[in-house]
């Protein structure tokens, strides 16, 4: 077996089948390794996700590690816990589209109070349900990437104010400013930031709390940079008007003993944040459109044959990149 794939859902591992050439000899399971109880890597080549953890004693028996993900914290992570080096990969640019759309979805279903516009739906009641337009609202995005540009072109083009907060100023239609002003402003917060050790926990209470009283926060890139509790608590204080989170701190944890029927301290407190009214969370979902799902496929075969070539991966993580 030349790659073994982890975490592929139904419709990606129909996706990758299809991408594959006929004498490529492929695994799947919609596992992650650790669920899945294997002892050793099946095949020299593991593709993974975000919520994967590989054992450190594999590093040995790898030769490269693919992650089907924009983001490469998580492999930065696994990396650290490995005494031999494992060549490592990611997709950067298959989906930044696709999660910029899912990040406009939860922002105007909130605006909309569209969660409570089904529940009262059996009744034809009105009376709550008095939402808001996107048009003349400040739209602030905090890191300004493939993903966070994207996402400014979507709210200039729906006639919001846009301003955009990141390191380096890159596009010339990003109307940059500090964080500090744009928080006291902003009618609705975006969180599209890469995550390093310097800025984990960046949107914790303390720097919600600067946010305009009744704004919206939205995070799509990486829940450890909006710490849980923190955010239950802003929103159950009233502060925040709405939260829609794709993403979440221990996600990978979580989703493991969700999916057993297990309880932790983490997954109560993020069940505490589903269930809240004014809250919307979907389940890392933001990349999966067919359009993102189809590039993902074609990206990964692109890298492993590569990597099966050439012994490097076409997009290493920058980290290795030397």
């Amino acid at each position: 077996m030349q790659i073994f794939f982890y975490e592929a859902f139904e419709e990606e591992a129909d996706a990758l089948r299809q991408a594959l050439p006929g004498e490529f000899k492929a695994g799947f399971t919609w596992m992650t390794p650790q669920e899945a109880g294997h002892r050793s890597p099946p095949a020299r080549l593991v593709s993974i996700r975000t919520q994967s953890h590989i054992p450190p004693h594999w590093a040995h028996a790898l030769d490269g590690i693919l992650s089907r993900s924009t983001g490469f914290d998580h492999l930065t992570r696994l990396l650290a816990r490995f005494e031999t080096p494992v060549l490592c990969a990611h997709l950067p640019l298959y989906c930044h589209r696709a999660v910029a759309e899912q990040a406009l979805l939860l922002w105007m279903a909130l605006l909309r109070k569209l969660p409570r516009q089904t529940a009262q739906m059996t009744r034809f009641q009105r009376d709550s349900l008095t939402g808001q337009e996107c048009a003349g609202k400040t739209l602030f995005v905090v890191g300004v990437g493939h993903i966070g540009s994207e996402i400014v072109k979507i709210g200039q083009a729906l006639g919001m104010r846009v301003l955009g907060h990141d390191k380096i100023h890159k596009h010339d239609f990003v109307d940059y400013t500090d964080l500090e002003s744009a928080l006291a402003v902003a009618d609705i917060v975006v969180c599209a930031m890469n995550l390093t050790d310097e800025n984990n926990g960046y949107f914790d209470r303390h720097v919600l709390a600067k946010t305009k009283p009744g704004s919206l926060f939205i995070n799509i890139a990486r829940g450890e940079l909006a710490p849980t509790a923190d955010v239950l608590a802003l929103l159950e204080s009233g502060h925040l008007g709405g939260v829609g989170l794709d993403v979440f701190e221990d996600e990978g944890a979580i989703a493991v003993a969700w999916r057993e029927g297990r309880k932790t301290a983490a997954s109560q407190t993020l069940r505490a944040l589903k269930d809240h009214p004014r809250a919307i969370c979907t389940p890392h979902n933001a990349f999966n459109t067919i359009e993102a799902v189809r590039r993902k496929s074609e990206h990964s075969v692109l890298q492993i044959r590569h990597f099966l070539d050439h012994g490097r991966w076409l997009w290493p993580i920058p980290t290795q990149s030397k």
